[in-house]
């Protein structure tokens, strides 16, 4: 598909981190029109980034920050944001003065209010900004984007990051953005478990799954991963997407927080559980929908 950008006048800006979600990411703000530096700790990654899309390179996240009116990043942790944004050679010690850092990676509250907090007395701007639908989000520009800080960093933030994105919304105060990344987090890992649950029933009955699932894709079972990911269970087909490892990263995010408020999370914890079941298969890097195998291995 071919994204339409809207008209922004170009900024200059930084990404740092150039995964399976940065890279995507940082071309669409490219192709927009803007003046982008990245960073990558593996060198090789960023300068195949410059050699597709243009723009510069930096050996620093320091070098990659100077000068710009925002820097993006997503990574991979809360460790591996404090090492991108901290220190001599962070982010934070080369932007200038009410310059904007807006941080995609899916980490905890906690963090983003600590960075927050670093960044306000340093005279600078903070976003947390978890994102939502995966590489193919990242590829495509229509990431759903989770905003937590102050309103008019947000807004500075928004019509760059609609490069990438097809809703980019302000939930609350510094760590909102990461809370509601919680709640979706918390929302998928239930209803994979409960569609593996359904289509391996169904396989055991003798239907023709496929079948099935078109037919109750147009009835109140449907979701986003019946859709997306339902067929490709039933063929036992893993081997991209959204990956367990990072899963339960992010459902330990969901757990930590949970003991700190108090809200019960029973089907999330035992979810986490069955994926380390698949992680022990071997599925680190499988999609999420191969909690499926668990069951499959049973039959």
């Amino acid at each position: 598909m071919t994204k339409t950008y809207e008209a922004v006048t170009p900024h200059k800006v930084a990404f740092l981190g150039m995964g399976v979600m940065g890279y995507p990411m940082a071309g669409h703000l490219a192709r927009a029109g803007h003046h982008v530096t990245v960073y990558n700790r593996s060198a090789a990654k960023a300068q195949a980034w410059v050699a597709e899309y243009g723009g510069k390179s930096a050996a620093t996240p320091r070098e990659a920050a100077a000068g710009a009116q925002i820097v993006f990043a997503c990574v991979g942790n809360d460790d591996d944001l404090r090492s991108v944004v901290l220190g001599p050679d962070g982010a934070f010690a080369g932007m200038s003065k009410g310059a904007l850092f807006v941080d995609h990676t899916t980490a905890s509250a906690e963090v983003a209010r600590e960075l927050y907090a670093t960044a306000k007395a340093a005279g600078l701007d903070f976003v947390d900004a978890p994102v939502s639908g995966g590489q193919a989000g990242a590829v495509n520009g229509l990431l759903t984007v989770m905003c937590g800080g102050e309103p008019a960093a947000f807004e500075r933030a928004k019509p760059v990051g609609m490069a990438f994105s097809r809703a980019f919304t302000l939930i609350g105060s510094p760590g909102a953005g990461q809370l509601a990344k919680m709640v979706n987090q918390i929302c998928i890992a239930s209803l994979v478990q409960g569609l593996s649950e359904g289509v391996s029933f169904g396989i055991a009955a003798g239907l023709d799954m496929k079948l099935v699932l078109d037919v109750i894709g147009k009835g109140a079972a449907q979701s986003w991963q019946m859709d997306n990911r339902g067929k490709t269970m039933v063929d036992d087909k893993f081997d991209f997407g959204f990956a367990v490892d990072w899963m339960r990263k992010d459902l330990g995010l969901c757990l930590d927080e949970a003991k700190r408020n108090g809200a019960p999370l029973p089907a999330t914890a035992l979810v986490d559980q069955f994926y380390g079941d698949v992680q022990r298969l071997g599925g680190g890097r499988w999609d999420t929908s191969s909690l499926i195998r668990r069951l499959r291995k049973a039959e």
